[in-house]
């Protein structure tokens, strides 16, 4: 269990971009314990669009978010940034 734990963050930690399409709910948690203090961006609510709530891109600022959605073709003012806290354990 442990190995597992290690493999499964270290995986995490090296490539973070995994995260991108999933909900941050369902990060495991030795994911969210990986990824624990980085920024994220989700798509903003608004009732036209009902966006799933999940992570369209991952950094270590809301600048390097917002330049990966750029690199997608996405509107970062459609977006907000936000940052991973530890899980709840």
């Amino acid at each position: 269990m442990v190995v597992e734990f290690g493999l499964m963050a270290s995986r995490m930690a090296k490539d973070p971009k995994r995260a991108i399409g999933r909900a941050p709910e369902s990060l495991t948690l030795e994911e969210g314990l990986a990824l624990a203090g980085k920024f994220v961006a989700l798509e903003l609510y608004s009732p036209a669009t009902t966006p799933l709530k999940r992570i369209e891109a991952i950094g270590d600022s809301a600048v390097e978010c917002a330049r990966q959605l750029n690199e997608r073709g996405l509107d970062p003012a459609r977006f907000e940034f936000s940052r991973l806290l530890w899980p709840h354990t």
